[in-house]
Formats: C-alpha cells, structure tokens, sequence
C-alpha cells in the first residue's frame, strides 16, 4: 500500500517548492467492564492523507479520504491553490524554510502484541480486575477498562523524503467510587495517566493486576477522611500530580506558536515571552526539563515529527534556566528562536502545530524517605482529579484524589479534598527537593486539546516525585 501512495504521489506533485504527502491510519479499541459488566466494545478506524505545498513563499494543505490518484490529485491542486493566495499574506515567509528529505523508519516495541491476545482472554482479565474493586457494599461504581490504539504513517516529500512510523499505545485504566450519606469519593489508577507505548506487557510495568483491593480500599477510606487543612506549608507531590503540573505550567507556557500569539483566541497565551529564552530563572537550580521522544515506553516517542524533522533529545529548562522553546521549524524561523522536533497533528485532516510530546522532568538525588523526613508540616498528594489556570498559563489551582499530612517528617492522617494554588512564575522557584530514579513515573495523557480547528493528541510526561517549600495548601471545607 505505502508503495502504491507514493507512486500515486509521484504522478500528482504540482510544480511548486515544496510539496509533501501525510498519510495516516489509525485503528483502536476500547474494552470496559462497569459493575462487572461487559460494556459494548468500542473500535473505530480513520484513514486519509494531507497535501501540503509550498509557493513563492506562501503555504497551503487540504486533506481527503481518497486515496485515488484523481483524489489526490484534488487535494494537490487546492493545497497548490492556497499556498499562491497566501504568498506575501502570511506572517511567514515559507521560502526561508528549508526542510530537507527525511529518511527513516520507527516502531512501538510490542513484547508481547495485542492481537496475539485472544479477546476473551482480555475480557476474562477486566471481570476479574474489575470485580475486585467490588469489595463493600459502598463502592457504588467501579470500571476496568482497557484502549488500544494502532497509528500508522507514511511521510513523502516530492524530493524523495519518505519515513514510516508505526505507533501502538495502550491506556490501562481502573476506579473505585465510594459512597456514604452526602459523601462521595473515587479513587483511580493515576487518573488514567498511565499511558505508554508497548503491548500487553505493558499491564504488568504498571501493575495492573495487583491495583484493585488497593484502590477500593483507598476509595472507601477516604470517606472518613477530614478535609485537607489550610494553609502555607511544603508539599511533596506524587508523579501522578506531578505530570499535571508539567503539563499545565511548563508545557503549555513554552509552546512557541503560543508565545508568538497564534492560540490567544482560543487555548490562550503565555507569560513566557521571546526575550525570556536563556537567561529567565524559570524554577530552582533543581529544575531540569527535557523535550524527549527517544524513550521507547513512553506514549509519545517517535523518530520523525509530522512535518518530517528528525527527533532528539534536548533541555528544555537547565538547571532552572530557560533554554529552548516547544517550537517546530516553522516557529523557530518565525521566532528566530531555538525549538524542538514538535510539529504534530491529531489526524490526516489536521494540520501539524507545536504541541508537547514527551516532555520529562529530569530525575534528582532524594529518595521519597528523604523527602518526607525533612518536612515539619506539609501534605503528600496523589492523583490529579481538578485542575484551573488561566489563560497565559500563570496562575493556577490543582487539586487530587489523595492526600496525606506530614507532620515532623512522619506520614499521619490520610485527607480528602488536597487542594493547592499558585503562580507558575514563581512555584517552580520554591521546588526544593527533587526524587531519585526509583520515585520516577513514566504516565501522560491521551486527551490534550489545543488549535482552531480542535486537535486532541497524546502526550507523555514523565516524573520524579517532587516537594516544594511555602504553597499555598486548602481543603474543601
């Protein structure tokens, strides 16, 4: 097939600078027991391709489902189309790009494929989880469940680029709700954050089968809980929360096309400006932040980005200084800025923008132990379950599933309702202590939104667990 489009290709590349052929497939399926029961299976498959053309300096694309040659060769013309009616229109001037042709190869590693699953075995697997989480009269709700996602992708450029990428992710997910009177709680596995590349393996990395009694216990303990207490105090987060806090007010904040004004709109602005990048404290010196999609298990490495650029390794934020912005080539030339392999697109029908992809905090040299020991007030919390930042990614409110009071460097009392607020200018500065390999998570997300039309793409985020000094803390009284 991939042979067939790119002689399709070839027979209808139109006279321009620059031309280049996205094709995407995705398959996937979602399986899920609630109340031990079988939930209809969930499977869906998307097919197309995009045109993207470059013209005296203007840009243009258009997508279709056809993958005919007359089908393409629409989408080429209207693509051609488009680029010429921008030309000396757009902020960019897209002869100053120079993308060379990409030439590479990357796959998921599977040890153990879905497909070579029987499905009544993975059915057989969310009975049993899922009737596990069933251990009270007051878990009134509980699901296992489990989305699978295939993504395959061919990249051609009319000078002879080509790359194929294959990509298969799995999302194991488990909750517990609890009920008594007026008091209601849930407890989750991560807030189905963990997310990874991989296969069926992937269940036993995680724990999937040990999770249950655990979450339900936890669940139902929480009902008797007293509210997080209030006030300003050191709080140690769990990788669980820490990706949110990533995500959220790193992540967002330095995506470039973002800075430069392109999602005010709609998914907001930045307090990160231009004139930030190398020199601005963005947290303390225990801050370091990598752009990174070399890892193979997390849920957002690949080789080649959307717009064929190859991916590697890079600091986003050293040491606590801000070095390099999540901006694609077209950004970094706009900007004249240095950026990151990260031009990314939901879809075939999608155009690719600046997006996060596996953005990572970079483990420290304390162990969770040492972390707790040196707190004399403060809260452990675990699992995002709220969050709320406003539209230049600064001021924020987060709050989680669990919590638990340190007092004199000992674990108490566990508490509902942790809740915690600041200002991402200055929170990252207050990061005190930073966890050690073995309190490292690999999690993300499947579902981040951004762009106008909507994109919702996968991102990985890993984490150490991390403790910061003087928070403003409050519960839910």
């Amino acid at each position: 097939m991939y042979d067939r489009l790119a002689e399709h290709f070839r027979q209808i590349m139109p006279s321009a600078d620059y031309c280049s052929l996205r094709f995407v497939r995705e398959r996937s399926e979602l399986l899920s027991v609630r109340q031990n029961v079988l939930q209809p299976v969930r499977s869906s498959e998307d097919t197309g391709a995009m045109l993207t053309v470059f013209d005296a300096g203007g840009m243009g694309y258009a997508a279709t489902s056809d993958l005919s040659p007359s089908g393409l060769r629409r989408a080429a013309e209207q693509a051609h189309a488009w680029a010429r009616q921008s030309a000396g229109r757009s902020v960019v001037d897209f002869s100053k790009i120079v993308l060379p042709p990409p030439h590479g190869e990357y796959a998921s590693v599977e040890h153990i494929p879905w497909d070579s699953v029987p499905l009544a075995d993975k059915i057989e697997l969310l009975q049993t989880e899922c009737a596990r989480l069933k251990i009270d009269a007051r878990i009134v709700d509980w699901s296992a469940s489990l989305w699978h996602t295939e993504v395959e992708s061919l990249y051609l450029t009319a000078d002879g680029g080509r790359v194929q990428q294959q990509f298969r992710t799995l999302v194991p997910m488990m909750s517990a709700t609890a009920n008594a009177g007026a008091e209601t709680r849930e407890r989750s596995l991560g807030g189905r954050g963990y997310c990874r590349q991989g296969g069926w393996e992937v269940l036993d990395q995680l724990g999937y089968r040990t999770a249950a009694p655990r979450i339900a216990a936890e669940a139902l303990q929480l009902l008797t809980a007293p509210n997080c207490p209030s006030g300003v105090m050191d709080v140690l987060l769990a990788p669980d929360q820490m990706i949110l806090q990533i995500h959220e007010s790193i992540g967002h904040p330095l995506e470039l096309d973002r800075i430069l004004g392109d999602e005010r709109n709609y998914a907001g602005t930045s307090f990160v400006t231009p004139e930030m990048f190398g020199s601005y404290q963005y947290g303390s010196e225990l801050l370091n932040i990598t752009f990174d999609p070399t890892r193979p298990e997390e849920f957002t490495s690949y080789a080649f980005d959307d717009e064929g650029t190859p991916s590697q390794r890079e600091y986003l934020i050293r040491n606590g200084t801000l070095e390099r912005a999540l901006g694609s080539l077209t950004s970094q030339v706009r900007a004249d800025l240095p950026g990151v392999a990260n031009a990314r697109a939901s879809s075939w029908n999608r155009p690719p923008i600046d997006r996060m992809a596996n953005l990572n905090l970079e483990p420290g040299a304390s162990s969770l132990q040492e972390m707790i020991a040196s707190v004399e007030r403060g809260v452990y919390m675990q699992t995002n379950c709220s969050w709320s930042i406003d539209d230049s990614r600064n001021k924020f409110q987060f709050g989680c599933e669990w919590g638990q009071l340190i007092e004199d460097g000992q674990l108490t009392t566990v508490v509902k309702n942790p809740n915690y607020r600041g200002i991402s200018a200055t929170f990252w500065r207050s990061l005190k202590m930073v966890g050690n390999a073995e309190t490292f998570d690999i999690m993300g997300t499947p579902f981040c939104g951004k762009g106008e039309p909507n994109q919702v793409v996968r991102v990985g985020h890993a984490s150490p667990a991390c403790l910061f000094a003087d928070v403003d803390v409050f519960g839910g009284e």
